[in-house]
């Protein structure tokens, strides 16, 4: 077997976590690639010592990768996803963070787990992505121009709210008031959405949804569609800027832009394990049936 490895962040608490990793893998004799920055991290803390193959770019995960390890939280899954791409390469998250709806393999299961992986006792969820592209051409986005979760309009420099038009298959949909906009995936309905008051959709729907941030008007409530509409977004506001984001990376786009977002032609494949189901993590992270009153 042959995996690639990537995380973000050193902390003392996800040490245990990555030598348990290492560990586990030379004694079962697996191949193990690891992102340069990050094994540069780990020479650094001393964690690890032998020399590893790395790579540095997406260009250099292909098929001969059996999937991309993250170590850490949601946030460097996200990161993991623009290393992955339309590679095909399954992508797994072992969770040194805090919530961890992606990275859903906890700390307390490694070994479990792993073993499990090196049977192949997993399944692949397939998982949409947005793209997006602007109009006129924004160069902060011609590379990395896909989000797993959600791209996200909202204000910047400013308390006033913005207006943005929008449109579904060329028809006009609403004009929101508020605070920003919200575009998300099945995978991202348990994020950023959700917390605006958004549903949550099951990986397997194959829909979108759209969540105002703050609206002015108490009726624009959030709306699901279907994943293959094209959506056009034209913002406007008192500042002559406003802030897009994909996922957890931020730009800066100019007012009467016109962005387009769309389903990608590629999905993401998320490894799940039996025990670490998404029904499973929902029960747990947002602590459903724990009033004992049920």
């Amino acid at each position: 077997m042959k995996v690639a490895l990537y995380g973000q962040y050193y902390l003392v608490s996800t040490e245990p976590i990555i030598k348990d990793i290492f560990v586990f893998f030379n004694e079962n004799q697996v191949e193990m690639v690891i992102e340069a920055t990050f094994l540069d991290m780990l020479y650094e803390k001393k964690i690890v010592r032998k020399e590893y193959k790395t790579f540095s770019s997406h260009t250099e995960l292909d098929s001969s990768f059996d999937m991309l390890i993250s170590i850490g939280g949601d946030g460097t899954m996200l990161r993991a996803v623009t290393l992955v791409r339309n590679s095909g390469v399954p992508l797994l998250g072992i969770n040194a963070g805090r919530l961890g709806f992606l990275a859903n393999v906890q700390k307390e299961n490694i070994a479990a787990f792993m073993q499990l992986v090196l049977d192949k006792k997993y399944t692949l969820s397939k998982r949409t992505l947005l793209s997006l592209s602007c109009s006129p051409e924004n160069e902060t986005i011609l590379d990395i121009n896909f989000a797993l979760n959600e791209v996200t309009v909202s204000r910047k420099d400013s308390t006033s709210m913005i207006t943005i038009e929008t449109y579904l298959n060329g028809e006009f949909l609403n004009s929101y008031w508020a605070d920003g906009l919200i575009i998300a995936t099945p995978t991202g309905t348990t994020g950023y959405s959700l917390s605006c008051g958004g549903p949550i959709l099951t990986p397997d729907v194959k829909s979108l949804v759209i969540t105002p941030i703050a609206p002015h008007n108490l009726n624009a409530r959030p709306l699901v569609i279907a994943d293959d509409t094209e959506i056009v977004l034209r913002v406007t506001g008192r500042e002559d800027h406003y802030l897009v984001s994909l996922d957890s990376r931020i730009t800066t786009v100019q007012n009467e832009s016109v962005l387009t977002i769309k389903k990608t032609p590629f999905q993401i494949n998320m490894i799940e394990i039996q025990e670490e189901t998404f029904l499973k993590t929902l029960r747990n992270k947002l602590l459903w049936g724990e009033d004992r009153r049920n």
